[in-house]
């Protein structure tokens, strides 16, 4: 045996004699197993998947704890997504029985204590999604293990009821909706009750989600029902204040359904909804998922969140004095709107065909509509400020790009900083812009991040498959990592067990500093003021025009 072959020998038996495990672990609802497999040198990572963490829901109820469990749980596949309409709206997936969250624990030489935990609530419109997100040769989107083992906290993913089922709301006390919100509630209760005894700090829980889930992150931060529960949360594309996150009408879509499945429209319609075929009443939830310039997709999105005088007690920009301690940090991708102006305005990625200026201004005139012409004529001029008398196509088509992100991401998340900043009393707020671009070929040459582009360097794939990625990405995926493990851990993205390439600054009501998030980050990326002249239009001069009477605000 060589001088080489002892030493791996001794390492292998050393790292397999330390191996730290929780092994069974005991919790409200009984005892659970996970697994454990070798990441590294003394490097562990216990897993469970698919523990209950309330009862199955009963239709358009909240949700119950669940009773419990005899003998030894085996937690080691993911429960059923909760069910939903297929991508394609024409058939559905998933159970009713669908409420579960799964625990990434990274262990050392000991067993891991006092970690702080993240707990991630996935996107996908208030329409569809699952705890463990898209699959590829049983490589999940959400699996917590990179994130976990790199940042040293514990990762939690959880589950919530989608489409009808979860945000169908009567607008009365019959069906008040939000139920997909009080599962995520429920889910973060159950982490802070039982957190402690997979190795986690219950003091310490930062909730992170990206598009709905961040909507939904800054739901739970500004909801009365979650006080003690949340220490800092992260939202990536979304806010409370996004214009698809509220449906401020929702008896309308709730009579809608109804008469797709033959109930009344009167005081028996709950009633009747909640004995009705879940399948049904799934697939009468479906939305209308094409757009236009005079009909832009955001707008069509109305599955959604409610201000139901509970979990929801008023406008969500009334409510955040209870995020005053939460720390908060949030931002957008470069180009985030770009998946809804594909379909708004398909022009914009057909490299040959012009995006006629008429077309501009006809999806300004749509997204105005609440205010009038005016408004939409001084947007179209703030716009076209820096086109010159001949602008080319790419400068075009770029501008629909930015209309659509600043109108339905960007702005309301700055708008959403403000307010936490300057209701803050210990809260720390901070701000950023992703811009790595595009991964996705055929997109156009100026194209930078689009909608949900973050999640992959966020959970770490570069460095699961890496063969799928090149050196940079890895670069920005561990920076990401850094920031938010550092935040989750400290409330501060600069500050923490992972080194960053820069120290990025609190946002303030008055310095508005942000952080541009890339490969390349160095000191100029750290910024101010991002798109003001449009954040300054959308929340200043578009806001003191009058709702103009009959439209859909009223």
């Amino acid at each position: 045996m060589t001088t080489l072959e002892i030493v791996l020998a001794l390492a292998l038996c050393l790292g397999t004699a330390s191996a730290a495990s929780l092994g069974p672990v005991l919790t409200e609802g009984g005892m659970v197993e996970g697994s454990n497999h070798r990441l590294g040198f003394l490097r562990y990572m216990d897993v469970f998947k698919g523990i209950p963490f309330a009862a199955q829901p009963g239709r358009f109820e909240i949700p119950k704890p669940h009773p419990g469990w005899e003998g030894v749980l085996k937690t080691r596949s993911y429960g059923k997504r909760c069910l939903q309409v297929t991508l394609t709206q024409t058939g559905t997936r998933g159970s009713e029985d669908c409420l579960f969250l799964n625990i990434w624990v990274p262990q050392g030489r000991t067993v891991s204590t006092g970690l702080p935990v993240m707990v991630y609530l996935f996107g996908g419109g208030f329409l569809v999604g699952g705890s463990m997100g898209a699959n590829f040769l049983n490589n999940y989107l959400y699996s917590g293990e990179e994130i976990a083992d790199r940042g040293n906290v514990i990762v939690v993913t959880l589950s919530y009821r989608v489409g009808t089922l979860g945000f169908l709301s009567s607008g009365d006390a019959s069906g008040p909706g939000n139920y997909g919100l009080w599962d995520q509630h429920a889910g973060i209760a159950w982490v802070h009750r039982n957190i402690k005894a997979f190795g986690g700090d219950p003091e310490n829980v930062t909730v992170f989600g990206e598009s709905a889930g961040a909507a939904s992150v800054n739901f739970q931060i500004i909801s009365p029902k979650n006080k003690g529960l949340i220490r800092r949360a992260i939202s990536q594309s979304g806010v409370a204040l996004s214009p698809w996150a509220v449906n401020r009408n929702p008896r309308a879509l709730a009579e809608q359904v109804a008469l797709k499945v033959g109930c009344p429209t009167d005081d028996k319609m709950m009633p009747c909804l909640k004995i009705t075929d879940p399948v049904a009443l799934t697939l009468a939830g479906s939305l209308h998922l094409e757009g236009s310039p005079s009909n832009p997709l955001v707008f069509n999105l109305l599955l959604a969140p409610v201000i139901d005088g509970d979990f929801i007690p008023d406008d969500p920009g009334n409510l955040f004095h209870n995020a005053a301690d939460i720390d908060y940090m949030a931002g957008v991708n470069s180009m985030d709107g770009h998946i809804f102006c594909g379909l708004d305005v398909p022009s914009v990625n057909q490299p040959l065909k012009p995006t006629p200026l008429e077309v501009v201004q006809e999806l300004l005139t749509s997204l105005t509509r609440e205010k009038g012409p005016e408004a939409a004529a001084i947007a179209y001029s703030v716009y076209s400020q820096n086109w010159g008398p001949d602008p080319s196509k790419a400068i075009v088509k770029q501008t629909v790009a930015e209309i659509e992100t600043d109108f339905i991401f960007l702005v309301p998340t700055q708008a959403a900083l403000y307010l936490h900043a300057n209701k803050a009393n210990t809260a720390r707020t901070f701000s950023y812009l992703f811009s790595m671009p595009t991964r996705i070929p055929g997109f156009p040459s100026w194209m930078g991040a689009d909608h949900a582009e973050d999640l992959q360097y966020v959970f770490g794939k570069p460095f699961t498959t890496p063969f799928a990625y090149f050196p940079r990405h890895r670069d920005v995926s561990d920076y990401m990592m850094a920031y938010w493990t550092n935040f989750a851990r400290t409330g501060d993205p600069s500050t923490g067990e992972s080194r960053v390439p820069v120290a990025w600054p609190a946002f303030t009501s008055s310095g508005h500093q942000y952080l541009e998030i890339n490969d390349k980050i160095n000191r100029d990326s750290v910024q101010q003021n991002l798109r003001i002249p449009f954040v300054q239009y959308w929340t200043e001069t578009y806001a003191r025009f009058p709702t103009v009477t009959g439209s859909s605000a009223e």
